[in-house]
C-alpha cells in the first residue's frame, strides 16, 4: 500500500484557508444562514431517510464547519449534539448561531480540535451516532487513522454515518464529466492556490493555498470495516449539491444531475456502519 505525500505545512495551510472563509460563508447566499435561523432545515432528504429518527440520541459531528448540519440534528430531536472543527472562527460562529436559535451548551456544544485528536477533545462519549457530512474526508491524509478515531467514539448499538462527494468525480474533466484526466488511485497530495470560495467565487481572499487527498471508496470502506464496525449499506447517488461539472442541470429538488440522455456516474455516496450492541 503506497504512502500519501504529506507536505509539512498541510494543516496550517488548510486551517488558514478555512479560517478566512468562515465569515464569507456565514453571510453568503450559499448557506442561507438567515433562513436557517428562521427554521429552515439544512439536511439532505437522503440523509434524513438513512440516519433515521434521532430523537433522544446523542450525535457527534466531526468536521462540522460552522455547525448548521449539527444544529439541524438537534432541531430534529437529538438529545445532545457535539460539533468538532479545527477552525476556531468556525466554532465561534457555530456557538453564536446555537445561542441565536435557543440551543444552549447542554443541547449543542462545539469544540475546536483537529479531527485526529477528537477522542481527547470532545466531551466523554461514546455517542449513539457519529456523523460526517459532505466535503470532509478530502482534507485528511490518513483515512485509516480517521476511521479508527471515528469508530472509537461510536457507542455499542450505535453507528457511524458518512455522506461524501464521490471520488470518481475527481478523475474526470471539469466541463463535461465524461473524460478521465486524473489518476483515481493516486496518493499524491492535491495542492491548489485559488482565490475565492465555493460559496462566493468572487470573494477577495489572501490565504488561498489548500492541500487535499483523494480517497477511493474501497479504501474508505476497508478502513471502516477494519475498526470492527459492521457495514450496513453503501449507497451511490446520481446527484450532487453544486455545479461540479459545467454540464450538470438543476432539478426541481435542487440537486444537480447530468442531462437526460447522458450516461450517469455516481456524484455522491453515503454509508452506515454499526457497532454491535
Amino acid at each position: 500500500m503506497s504512502v500519501p505525500t504529506i507536505p509539512d505545512d498541510w494543516r496550517d495551510a488548510n486551517r488558514s484557508n478555512w479560517d478566512e472563509r468562515v465569515p464569507i460563508h456565514v453571510t453568503s447566499d450559499f448557506y442561507e444562514v438567515d433562513a436557517f435561523r428562521a427554521g429552515e432545515d439544512r439536511l439532505r432528504d437522503f440523509e434524513l431517510t438513512e440516519v433515521g429518527d434521532v430523537t433522544g440520541r446523542s450525535l457527534l459531528h466531526l468536521q462540522c464547519h460552522f455547525g448548521l448540519d449539527t444544529l439541524s440534528w438537534a432541531r430534529r430531536g437529538a438529545a445532545r449534539v457535539v460539533g468538532l472543527d479545527f477552525s476556531a472562527p468556525a466554532v465561534d460562529a457555530a456557538r453564536a448561531i446555537a445561542r441565536e436559535i435557543g440551543l444552549g451548551p447542554e443541547r449543542a456544544e462545539f469544540v475546536t480540535s483537529d479531527v485526529y485528536d477528537a477522542r481527547d477533545a470532545v466531551p466523554p462519549g461514546p455517542y449513539d451516532i457519529v456523523y460526517t457530512g459532505l466535503g470532509a474526508l478530502s482534507w485528511l491524509p490518513d483515512i485509516d487513522r480517521w476511521a479508527e478515531v471515528a469508530a472509537s467514539l461510536v457507542a455499542p448499538g450505535g453507528f457511524l454515518y458518512l455522506a461524501e462527494f464521490h471520488p470518481i468525480t475527481d478523475v474526470l474533466d471539469d466541463e463535461t464529466g465524461t473524460r478521465v484526466v486524473h489518476d483515481y488511485f493516486t496518493r499524491e497530495a492535491w495542492e491548489e492556490d485559488e482565490a475565492g470560495t465555493y460559496a462566493d467565487p468572487a470573494a477577495t481572499t489572501v490565504h488561498n493555498r489548500t492541500v487535499e487527498w483523494q480517497h477511493p471508496i474501497g479504501r474508505v470502506v476497508s478502513a471502516i470495516c477494519a475498526t470492527g464496525l459492521r457495514l450496513e449499506f453503501l449507497h451511490e447517488h446520481d446527484m450532487t449539491l453544486w455545479d461540479r461539472f459545467a454540464s450538470l442541470e438543476v432539478g426541481d429538488d435542487g440537486y444537480r444531475r447530468f442531462p437526460a440522455g447522458q450516461p450517469r456516474i455516481p456524484l455522491m455516496y453515503s454509508l452506515k456502519a454499526t457497532r454491535p450492541a
